[in-house]
């Protein structure tokens, strides 16, 4: 199996997020990557506004205070490769789902 791209890599997150994975090591979990990179990954995600730290004020689950949620500007990034993958009808990219 190819490695995949940083970017495939970036819109694999960004999928677990939209799927309402917000949880960091379930993200880690459904993007397939180990705690390090994830954590690398989503730090930039923030500074560049594609996800949002919530507010976990109300959250019943004591184990973790930090959740993630996908902003308008992160679907927009993923409506737009996936749309670029429908044009090129690349075989080797699996689809994102939402």
């Amino acid at each position: 199996m190819p490695r995949r791209s940083k970017l495939e890599i970036y819109l694999n997150v960004l999928a677990a997020v939209k799927r309402g994975t917000s949880k960091p090591t379930r993200i880690m979990y459904e993007a397939n990557l180990s705690w390090k990179p994830l954590q690398k990954i989503l730090r930039s995600m923030l500074k560049q506004d594609l996800i949002v730290l919530m507010d976990t004020t109300k959250n019943r689950d004591k184990r973790t205070n930090t959740m993630y949620g996908l902003t308008q500007k992160g679907e927009n990034v993923m409506n737009y490769f996936n749309r670029a993958r429908e044009f090129l009808e690349i075989d080797e990219i699996t689809k994102l789902r939402p």
